[in-house]
């Protein structure tokens, strides 16, 4: 009897796990059954994005409303980050869908989910420098100097460590990763000599905080232009919602279109979201000289990525860089470029 017993407790349990183990696999991305099949709309998206000028098509995309108008009755969640180390977790982890991001962490993203991560548009281009002591005249005179940097290997830390490898001061220069509003804090205080750092912030040093420009980032690209904010998504949610996606996307040039149509109102609203988000508004002068730094585009400014690839290894983010075929699929802003009569994006390095 004691036999039969553990017979059927062993079966049970075999079935229980089998049933686990068909439900995991259905739940997968990357399950063998194949890409997910097009379920039409979602009933909601998670999408993120920061609080700083460089994420503006998405604070004004949510102020606005154009998100909403343009999802209808999906639901619109949002979620806010300090920089893309942290995004990319959010993605990975399932609770996020799309995220507004900078190009460093959004390649990162793409290698950490083994494919899973694409990107999908461009948002802003532009809007990032290294500020640091007025008396700071040259960048030999970097030896010895603590910097800055939002978070370790985001896109600004990407950069500056990508600069100082070609310099030659790798070693001789301290980098700190703090959240944006302590370096302003810890550069007034006098306990750090400058950062890398993306808008506003570059810029509340240097009005704010009596900092001067060291190296502004356009200066390092061709035609002085480098994607500093673009658009990825999940590939799951992609394949599963592309109407949702299409969607989104609609809305994001729908808040570029007037942020370009309205710029004096456009800093009205992004600094509204500022304060909501962040808990300070911006001075007018602050302001005006974020916006003048930066472009919005939905072009993702596809012939950086191969460098910026290239970047992450110099900087000793990663130890070889990362073969991008797949990372992008431009299919659902090229439909919403086409329906407006805009250039469509072209990249065939980036996508299948």
């Amino acid at each position: 009897m004691r036999i039969h017993h553990k017979n059927r407790f062993l079966l049970a349990a075999l079935a229980v796990a089998t049933a686990v183990g068909v439900l995991t696999g259905c739940s997968r991305a990357d399950s063998s059954a194949g890409p997910a099949a097009n379920e039409g709309a979602a009933s909601e998206v998670r999408v993120g994005f920061f609080p700083n000028v460089t994420h503006a098509p998405a604070l004004i995309g949510v102020k606005k409303d154009f998100f909403k108008q343009e999802l209808g009755a999906t639901k619109l969640t949002t979620q806010t980050f300090n920089a893309g180390p942290e995004e990319v977790n959010a993605l990975l982890g399932g609770s996020l869908d799309i995220a507004f991001i900078g190009s460093g962490p959004a390649i990162n993203a793409f290698t950490k989910s083994k494919g899973a991560i694409q990107l999908i548009s461009g948002a802003v281009t532009g809007g990032a420098q290294l500020v640091v002591k007025p008396e700071i005249a040259d960048v030999g005179q970097l030896k010895g100097k603590n910097l800055t940097t939002p978070q370790l290997a985001n896109t600004q830390d990407v950069a500056l460590k990508k600069f100082l490898a070609g310099k030659g001061l790798t070693e001789q220069v301290k980098i700190t990763t703090m959240d944006n509003p302590k370096s302003f804090d810890a550069f007034k205080k006098g306990e750090v000599d400058g950062g890398w750092l993306p808008e506003p912030w570059a810029s509340r040093l240097v009005v704010d905080a009596g900092a001067k420009v060291l190296i502004d980032e356009k200066t390092l690209w061709p035609d002085g232009r480098f994607p500093s904010t673009v658009v990825i998504v999940r590939g799951e949610f992609l394949q599963r919602h592309p109407d949702t996606v299409r969607a989104l996307l609609k809305g994001e040039l729908a808040a570029i279109d007037w942020a370009k149509a309205n710029p004096a109102e456009a800093k009205t609203v992004v600094n509204g979201a500022l304060k909501e988000l962040a808990g300070s508004a911006l001075s007018e002068a602050v302001l005006d000289r974020a916006f003048s730094a930066i472009e919005l585009n939905p072009d993702p400014v596809a012939a950086a990525f191969p460098q910026l690839a290239k970047d992450s290894v110099t900087a000793g983010v990663v130890k070889e860089a990362v073969a991008l075929k797949g990372f992008a699929d431009f299919g659902p802003l090229n439909e919403v470029l086409k329906a407006k009569n805009l250039p469509v994006v072209g990249a065939p390095e980036l996508t299948k």
